[in-house]
């Protein structure tokens, strides 16, 4: 168990921590002299402290301080396009004639393709090396920093003549896009009200669907309206990858600091006006701010953030068994957001028609959409665009879901859905290869659409805040580097494993992930922590238990009491029961 060091409470800190203790006599029950005392019925919370905090005064989430939260995370939600928009733009670039032509690729694919877009995960694990300049520097300059550098490598693509200067720029393009896209999840696991953390952090990776659906536009557009003009069709789409990083680099430095990290450089009055102004509306005597500053200061203060000495010693994340417990879920999820299908489950690739993107769920489009009639590519384009807008929708829900359902039952929800989507569509797919039946086309082409919604509800949101979630303030840096490298070597085993299997195997490749997904089932019914309704911080009580799991799930009774006194002052606490 992980020792905090005594800190004294202020007034209003003992006011807060006192809503949650009360004594059952008749007094309470019947009011003392003029005061009068009503029970509600018992409800369940995770945290008691936490729930008392916000009891009596809950923080207006549509007061000014969490409008201007809102302003400014939309701004930073930017970053997030960048690896959905390389992922849509490279995707449909390849099967551009103009393209291929102009490097002398083969329409078929070659070695040089294969670097093209495997360079983008080096440059990923790359960067993920470098995460403790966000300990260092603080969260906000580093996407800056990130921002700033996927511009510079934008300019390096788009005005490349030759494939080794080409695929140079796409390694600055994803190793300073890791910088961005690994703080930026950090700042929104840090800056968001706990209450809504779930909603406002997990809106950050959906901005990945509008990524793909810029860039599938941008390449639908130009190669409708200029092909033939040379090769502006497909570096036009490339100039426009500056777009949503260009405007998070102009104003990003203009947003709040992490409060957390604030109170690690012992910077405490910023830390305390950036969480009464956007987790209190401006109320600096409201119990949510003491409750936070307290936690986060006694946290920090037992647990120092790593410096960049320590950041390659990567022994402080697994040094005691709670630590332990929570690398596992940070590799877990890791893994998983990478490898339960989806990333076979793509929209159909115009690449697929020339045969230089095999994967799995997408494996049989080209063939199951000619069975039906679609062969156009720019019908195949709009696909494209309709599979991003579908996956965006979904995920914008799970967002606000992951607050009020929880993330557990999410993403057991999610994956027993995925479960059933790749059951079906392995036998459709398997009955359009043996009999090329249009019926078992179209049925395979509706699951695989399914399927992507039923994953963006649950994983997409959560993608990179759960792994960061579960961790402690001084983990969450280097964690997050471990993060990225872990779904680095997962896109490794996408990239280059996944089309030697269905080579070989098929459509039973599908089956494979029904069986995977089972285990990830029962890996997250047995092992998943639930983090809804407790702030970072009160997720330690939970890693101690013998069982985090259990811990997690077990809820806390309190009766909701309201007093009025003898003048008509009314005031609402929450007592254990």
């Amino acid at each position: 168990m992980e020792e905090k060091k005594p800190h004294p409470y202020s007034e209003h800190e003992e006011n807060a921590r006192g809503q949650t203790e009360s004594s059952s006599t008749s007094d309470h029950d019947n009011g003392i002299g003029n005061e009068k005392v009503a029970d509600l019925p018992e409800v369940n919370v995770a945290n008691a402290d936490f729930a008392a905090a916000i009891e009596e005064n809950p923080p207006n989430p549509w007061g000014p301080g969490y409008l201007k939260l809102y302003m400014f995370s939309a701004l930073i939600f930017l970053t997030a396009t960048m690896n959905g928009y390389d992922g849509s733009l490279m995707g449909s670039i390849n099967a551009l004639p103009s393209y291929t032509s102009y490097f002398g690729l083969p329409p078929t694919g070659n070695a040089g393709t294969g670097i093209v877009f495997a360079i983008f995960q080096i440059g990923q694990m790359a960067g993920a090396l470098f995460i403790w300049l966000a300990d260092w520097q603080g969260r906000k300059r580093v996407i800056f920093i990130g921002c700033l550098g996927v511009i510079v490598g934008t300019i390096v693509v788009s005005t490349a003549k030759t494939i080794p200067v080409f695929t140079g720029g796409r390694f600055l393009l994803s190793f300073f896009g890791t910088f961005a896209t690994t703080a930026a999840p950090l700042y929104f696991l840090e800056i968001a009200p706990p209450q809504y953390r779930g909603t406002i952090a997990g809106l950050y990776n959906t901005t990945w669907y509008m990524g793909s659906i810029i860039a599938t536009f941008a390449v639908y557009g130009a190669h409708l309206h200029l092909a033939g003009m040379g090769d502006l069709d497909w570096r036009l789409p490339l100039w426009l990858q500056m777009l949503c990083p260009g405007i998070t680099c102009i104003g990003v430095m203009f947003c709040p600091e992490s409060p957390r990290w604030l109170v690690a450089k012992d910077r405490h009055d910023e830390a305390r006006a950036i969480i009464t102004k956007y987790h209190a509306n401006g109320d600096g005597s409201h119990p949510i701010v003491h409750l936070e500053m307290r936690e986060m200061t006694d946290s920090l203060r037992a647990h120092p953030m790593t410096n960049w000495r320590q950041y390659f010693d990567l022994r402080d994340l697994f040094r005691t068994r709670s630590r332990r417990y929570r690398m596992m879920l940070n590799i877990a999820f890791s893994w998983f957001g990478q490898f339960s299908g989806n990333k076979y489950a793509a929209a159909p690739s115009p690449t697929l028609q020339h045969g230089t993107d095999r994967s799995v769920i997408s494996y049989y489009l080209p063939y199951l959409l000619k069975n039906v009639g679609v062969t156009n590519t720019n019908t195949i384009l709009l696909l494209n665009a309709v599979y991003a807008i579908t996956g965006w929708i979904a995920a914008i829900i799970g967002a606000r879901l992951h607050d009020v359902v929880g993330r557990r039952k999410m993403f057991l929800i999610s994956t027993g859905g995925m479960i059933l989507c790749l059951s079906i569509t392995a036998g459709t797919a398997a009955g359009y290869v043996e009999t090329g039946s249009s019926q078992a086309s179209a049925a395979s082409i509706a699951f695989i659409y399914i399927f992507g919604v039923t994953f963006a509800i649950a994983y997409t949101s959560m993608q990179p805040i759960y792994p960061g979630e579960v961790l402690t303030n001084d983990m969450r840096a280097k964690g997050m580097g471990v993060f990225q490298l872990t779904s680095g070597a997962s896109g490794f085993v996408n990239t280059f494993a996944a089309p030697v299997a269905l080579s070989n195997i098929g459509y039973w490749f599908y089956v494979f992930f029904v069986f995977f997904d089972a285990f990830e089932f029962a890996f997250i019914y047995f092992l998943f922590v639930e983090t809804k309704g407790r702030t970072l911080e009160e997720l330690d009580e939970v890693f101690a238990a013998k069982d985090p799991r259990k811990a997690s799930t077990t809820l806390v009774a309190v009766r909701r009491r309201t007093r009025v006194d003898g003048e008509g002052e009314e005031r609402k606490e929450l007592v254990v029961v």
